[in-house]
C-alpha cells in the first residue's frame, strides 16, 4: 500500500479535499447559530417557520407579547445573517411602508422548524377518524387551546387579541365593524380572507371547523368583553366568517394590530 493515503485501498478514487477550512462556509454558520443562540430571535424564528405567510414587525410583537421596537433589531439580525428574507408592502396607503418577513429560501434548516401545520392536521383526521372524535370534541379542544392563548393576550383587549390570534395563524381576518341597535354594543364581523387548512376543512368541516371556532371562543372567553353569536364555516358560506359582539365601550378596546 506503498503511495497510498491510509485507510484507503489501492485503486480507490481518490476524493480532493480543499486546502484548509472553508472559512466562509464555517462563519456563516456560526453567524447563524450565534444568531438563534438568543432565546428571543429564536422564538421569532419559529413563529416565522411556522407562519403560512410573511409576518410584518407587529405581527411578531403581538404573537409573542414583545414590543416591535424590541423585535425589530431582532429581525434585521437574522436578516443579516441570511435566515430571513423582508419584502416591502405599501398596501397602497400613507404613511411608511411595512416590511414582511419571512424565511429566507436558502436558510439552513438546523432542524429547527416545527412540522407543516397541513401535515400534522393530515395526521390528526387519521387519528380522529380512528378513534370516533367528533366536532364537540374539536370544540372543546379548541376552547381549551383558545383559552390559554387569550391568557396571553387578555391585556390587549378581546378584539385585538382574537385579530392577532387569527392573523398569526394566517387566516387574514378582515373587520365589518358595526353598532348594535338592540344591544347598544358594538357587533363585529371577521371574515377569514384566507384559510390555511382549507383543503382538508371540505373534507371535515365539523372538525377542522369546530377547532377553528372553539380556539376563537376560547380567545374570547380568557379576555373577557364579548361573545361570540354567531360562526359560518365552509358549510355555511364563504369566505368563513364569526360574528363577535362587544360588550366594552368601544373606546376602551385597543385597535386591532
Amino acid at each position: 500500500m506503498d503511495g497510498d493515503t491510509p485507510g484507503q485501498v489501492s485503486g480507490d478514487p481518490v476524493v480532493e479535499r480543499p486546502d484548509g477550512p472553508d472559512d466562509a462556509h464555517d462563519a456563516g454558520r456560526l453567524a447563524v447559530l450565534k444568531a438563534l443562540g438568543d432565546n428571543t430571535r429564536y422564538a421569532i424564528y419559529l413563529e416565522l417557520a411556522r407562519s403560512p405567510r410573511p409576518l410584518a414587525t407587529a405581527d411578531v410583537a403581538a404573537v409573542l407579547d414583545l414590543h416591535p421596537n424590541t423585535v425589530r433589531p431582532h429581525l434585521e439580525r437574522m436578516r443579516d445573517v441570511g435566515l430571513l428574507e423582508v419584502r416591502t408592502d405599501s398596501r397602497g396607503g400613507v404613511g411608511r411602508p411595512q416590511h414582511l418577513y419571512s424565511l429566507a429560501a436558502d436558510a439552513p434548516s438546523l432542524g429547527l422548524e416545527p412540522a407543516s401545520f397541513p401535515i400534522l392536521a393530515r395526521m390528526l383526521l387519521r387519528i380522529a377518524a380512528s378513534t370516533g372524535a367528533d366536532g364537540a370534541d374539536a370544540l372543546d379542544a379548541g376552547r381549551d387551546q383558545g383559552r390559554a392563548d387569550g391568557e396571553r393576550l387578555r391585556h390587549r383587549g378581546c378584539l385585538t387579541a382574537v385579530v392577532a390570534q387569527l392573523d398569526a395563524m394566517g387566516f387574514d381576518p378582515a373587520l365589518l365593524i358595526d353598532e348594535d341597535p338592540v344591544a347598544g354594543a358594538e357587533a363585529v364581523t371577521i371574515a377569514f380572507a384566507h384559510c390555511p387548512f382549507r383543503d382538508l376543512a371540505t373534507q371535515r368541516p365539523d372538525l377542522l371547523c369546530g377547532l377553528h371556532r372553539g380556539l376563537i371562543e376560547g380567545v374570547v372567553d380568557a379576555t373577557g368583553g364579548g361573545e361570540v353569536v354567531g360562526f359560518g364555516s365552509l358549510v355555511d358560506r364563504d369566505p368563513c366568517q364569526v360574528e363577535i359582539r362587544l360588550s366594552a365601550d368601544p373606546a376602551t378596546e385597543p385597535a386591532p394590530a
